[in-house]
C-alpha cells in the first residue's frame, strides 16, 4: 500500500485491519488437540486453521503499526494493550508506570489542563459551523469557573495552634484528595458541556476527553509467565522487597475498567491482598448491588465510596484462574473477602433481609486448581455467588459433598468440570451430582482423574450408575473424560453408551484393566478417539519388574499386539476386478497414547512412524508422527484424519523434531491436559503455556 493510500485510509478501516491482526494469533473456538508448533505450515490440527500468527509476531506487527503515523497509531494502540501477559520483572514495573497514575508526578493541576484543552478541541472538531468554533475558542477560565475540583479546604486541625497537634501534618492528608482519573474526566466533560451548551447558538456535542493511560484498552492480564528466576535476588529481598505487591496490581486495576480476564500463579500469590479481591471481584453489577448513600455531584474525598463508584461504571469479570496460588497472604485475604462480603453476620430477620450478600453474574469461569489451603466453609459461599459458572476446576482442592449438594440445587449450566484430586470427596456425592442434578446435564469436559497417590473415590456402583445413568454420558456428547483410577472393569466398559464425540481419554492408573478391553471398547462405543492414557494401567504394559529388558521388550509388543494393530491400521481389503474408490481407513482415529516412563523406556526409538515424545516434565507419549488433519480433495467433506504422512510433510517434521529434543521443549507441549484453560473459555481441550502449561502436560499429578 502506498503512503498516499495510508493518509486516505478512513479510521474505521484502519481499526478493522487491526482488529483482524490481533485475531489472527487467537485460538478458535474448537481448540487444537495437538500443540501449538512453531511452523506455521505445521499446524493442520482438525480444529486449528492453517494460516494463524504467534502471539509474539502479532504484537510485533501492532507494534511497528504504531510506527507508522498517527492514524495507525490510534487504530493499533487498543489491540496492542488489550491482551497483557507479564513475563519480566522489569517489564512489570514499566507495565505499573505506565497504566497507573502516578499522583506524585502528574498532578491534578496538570491532568485538568490537558484534559480540558483536549475536551475543547473535540468540541470544536465536533461541529462544522464557524460560528460555533469562534464561540467555542477561547472559554478555557468558564471551564475552570464551572468545574467542581477537589475539595481543597484546610481542616480546622491544622489551623489551630502548633503544640496542639501533631508535628507531622502529611500523615492527616488523605490519599483521596487526587481523585480518581476516570472521575476526573467525567467532571471536566460534563463542565466542557455545560459551557458549551450556554455560549454556542446551536448545540454541540462534547466526546468523553480521551485518557492519555492505556489501561482502559486492557481486558487480558496474567501472570503465567512471570518469573524471578535467574535475577540473582537473595531470599531476603524476595521477602522484603517484592517486584510484583499489592499496592502496584491494586494500582494497576483500578486503571483497568474493561478487565474480563485475570490470572495468579504461585510466583505472584503473596500480592493477592484483600484491596486486590475487592478490585477484581467488586466490580460491575455487584458494585451496583451493594446499596451505600454516595454523593454523584462533585469529587468525593471518601476513598471507600469514590473506589465503588468507580467500580459500579467497570466490567464484570468473566474468568479468573488462581491455579496454585496458596500462599498465606492469599488465603487470608480470600478469608477477609469471603467473611467481609458473602458471609451474613446479622442480628434479626429484618437485617438478614437488609444485608442481602451480593452475587457475581458476571463470572463465568473459574480456576483453582490446587488451591488446597481455602476451607470449605469459605469456599462454599464465594461458590454460590456465582449464578453464571460454566468452566469450574475444583481440581486439588477441599470441596466437600455438601458444596456438591448445593451446587446442584443452583440453576447452573456448566460446560467443563474438572474434580480430580479431591480427597474429600465421596464416591456417592460424586454419583449423586452427575446422575441426579441437571447442573451437570450439558457438560462435554470431564474431568475425575486419580493417581497411585490420590486413589478416585468412586466404587464400582457408584461408577456403573454414572456411566449409563448420567445425562452427559448417556447422550453422548462428552468430547473429554479421565477416569484415572477409577474401578473400571469390562463389564462396566459394556455398559456404557456410545461416545462418538469423545477424542480425549484418560484411563491411567488402573491396573488390571486388559489392554484388549481397552481396544474393544475404542472400536465399539468411541471410534473417534484421538488420545488415550494408559499410564500404570493393564498388566501386559507394567509389568512387575520393569527394568529388565525382556520384560520391557515384552510390553512393546503387548501394546502393538493389542492396541496399535488393531486400532491404528486399515483394514486388510482386496479387489480382483475394480479398484476401490476409496483406500481402507483403520477403525479408529487413535493416534497419541500417554505411557509410563518404564512402558516407554521399553518402546525405545518406536516402531515404524510411531515415536516417543516426551514432556519438559515427567509425562510421555507414544505418538503416530505420520498422523495428521489435512483438508480433503472432494469438496465439502472439511478435514479428514490421514495416516502415512509424506517425509516432507512439514506436520511430520515438526513431530519429528518433538520427539529428538528428549524432553527439551518448552511448557506447552503435550496432550490431553490435566489443568482446565479458563481464560480463554477452551476447558480441558485448551493449550497452555508457562507455568499453566506445566501444571496441563508436563507435572504428573
Amino acid at each position: 500500500m502506498s503512503p498516499s493510500l495510508i493518509t486516505l485510509c478512513p479510521s474505521e478501516l484502519l481499526y478493522a485491519i487491526c482488529a483482524q491482526v490481533f485475531a489472527s494469533c487467537l485460538p478458535t473456538t474448537f481448540p487444537s488437540l495437538d500443540p501449538l508448533l512453531s511452523d506455521i505450515s505445521a499446524s493442520r490440527s482438525s480444529f486449528t486453521p492453517t494460516l494463524t500468527w504467534s502471539e509474539p509476531v502479532t504484537r510485533r506487527t501492532l507494534a511497528n503499526l504504531c510506527l507508522v503515523n498517527h492514524d495507525w497509531y490510534e487504530a493499533a494502540k487498543p489491540w496492542l494493550w488489550r491482551r497483557l501477559e507479564v513475563r519480566f520483572p522489569r517489564t512489570w514495573l514499566s507495565l505499573v508506570e505506565e497504566i497507573a497514575w502516578n499522583y506524585e508526578e502528574e498532578t491534578v493541576d496538570i491532568v485538568m489542563d490537558k484534559t480540558i484543552r483536549a475536551a475543547t478541541n473535540a468540541a470544536v472538531a465536533s461541529t462544522s459551523s464557524e460560528c460555533d468554533k469562534v464561540a467555542v475558542v477561547g472559554f478555557d477560565e468558564n471551564i475552570f469557573d464551572s468545574f467542581e475540583g477537589p475539595d481543597t479546604t484546610i481542616s480546622l486541625n491544622l489551623l489551630s495552634s502548633a503544640p496542639s497537634r501533631d508535628t507531622s501534618p502529611r500523615r492527616l492528608r488523605p490519599k483521596s484528595k487526587s481523585p480518581a482519573r476516570w472521575k476526573l474526566l467525567r467532571s471536566i466533560k460534563d463542565a466542557v458541556q455545560d459551557v458549551v451548551d450556554r455560549q454556542s447558538s446551536r448545540g454541540m456535542y462534547v466526546p468523553m476527553p480521551i485518557d492519555p493511560r492505556p489501561g482502559r484498552y486492557v481486558q487480558h492480564l496474567d501472570f503465567n509467565h512471570f518469573r524471578t528466576i535467574g535475577m540473582r535476588r537473595s531470599v531476603e529481598e524476595g521477602i522484603n522487597n517484592p517486584l510484583v505487591t499489592g499496592d502496584r496490581i491494586q494500582a494497576v486495576l483500578k486503571e483497568m475498567p474493561n478487565l474480563t480476564a485475570f490470572g495468579a500463579t504461585e510466583y505472584m500469590d503473596g500480592a493477592l491482598s484483600l484491596p486486590v479481591l475487592n478490585e477484581l471481584f467488586l466490580r460491575g453489577a455487584p458494585s451496583r448491588a451493594l446499596h451505600h448513600p454516595f454523593h454523584v455531584h462533585g469529587l468525593s474525598n471518601d476513598a471507600e465510596e469514590e473506589d465503588q463508584e468507580r467500580r459500579r461504571e467497570s466490567k464484570d469479570l468473566e474468568a479468573v484462574d488462581f491455579t496454585g496460588c496458596v500462599s498465606a497472604v492469599f488465603v487470608n485475604a480470600f478469608n477477609a473477602f469471603v467473611s467481609a462480603h458473602l458471609l451474613i453476620h446479622s442480628k434479626g430477620e429484618e437485617e438478614e433481609k437488609k444485608s442481602e450478600p451480593p452475587i457475581f453474574p458476571g463470572l463465568e469461569r473459574l480456576g483453582l486448581r490446587g488451591v488446597k489451603s481455602i476451607l470449605p466453609r469459605y469456599l462454599r459461599p464465594f461458590l454460590m455467588a456465582l449464578p453464571s459458572l460454566t468452566h469450574l476446576d475444583l481440581s486439588g482442592t477441599r470441596v466437600t459433598p455438601d458444596i456438591l449438594e448445593a451446587l446442584g440445587a443452583r440453576s447452573l449450566r456448566l460446560k467443563s468440570l474438572g474434580l480430580a484430586r479431591c480427597t474429600k470427596l465421596t464416591s456417592e456425592s460424586i454419583r449423586h451430582f452427575l446422575v441426579d442434578f441437571p447442573v451437570t446435564s450439558e457438560l462435554t469436559e470431564l474431568n475425575l482423574y486419580g493417581d497411585m497417590t490420590y486413589v478416585s473415590p468412586l466404587t464400582v456402583e457408584h461408577l456403573q450408575d454414572i456411566l449409563t445413568r448420567a445425562p452427559c454420558l448417556r447422550g453422548g456428547q462428552l468430547l473429554y473424560l479421565d477416569l484415572s483410577s477409577a474401578p473400571i472393569n469390562e463389564s462396566l466398559l459394556s455398559l456404557c453408551k456410545p461416545q462418538p464425540k469423545l477424542c480425549s481419554l484418560g484411563l491411567s492408573h488402573i491396573p488390571q484393566l486388559e489392554l484388549s478391553v481397552v481396544a474393544d471398547f475404542l472400536l465399539n462405543k468411541a471410534p473417534n478417539v484421538e488420545i488415550l492414557t494408559l499410564i500404570n494401567t493393564s498388566p501386559q504394559l507394567d509389568l512387575t519388574n520393569p527394568g529388565a529388558k525382556e520384560l520391557s521388550r515384552l510390553s512393546s509388543i503387548a501394546l502393538h499386539t493389542h492396541l496399535i494393530r488393531p486400532l491404528c491400521t486399515p483394514q486388510f481389503a482386496s479387489s480382483l476386478t475394480t479398484t476401490l474408490p476409496v483406500p481402507p481407513q483403520p477403525p479408529t482415529r487413535l493416534r497419541v497414547v500417554e505411557l509410563s516412563a518404564a512402558t516407554l523406556r521399553g518402546v525405545g526409538a518406536g516402531a515404524g512412524t510411531w515415536r516417543v515424545i516426551r514432556s519438559n516434565g515427567g509425562r510421555g507419549w507414544y505418538v503416530d508422527t505420520a498422523a495428521g488433519w489435512v483438508s480433503n480433495p472432494r469438496t465439502g467433506q472439511g478435514r479428514v484424519l490421514k495416516r502415512d504422512l509424506p517425509k516432507g510433510d512439514a506436520f511430520r517434521i515438526e513431530m519429528e523434531r518433538l520427539s529428538d529434543a528428549n524432553g527439551n521443549v518448552c511448557s506447552g507441549i503435550g496432550w490431553h491436559a490435566r489443568k482446565m484453560e479458563v481464560l480463554h473459555g477452551h476447558g480441558m481441550l485448551g493449550r497452555e503455556s508457562g507455568l499453566y502449561g506445566a501444571v496441563s502436560f508436563a507435572y504428573q499429578g
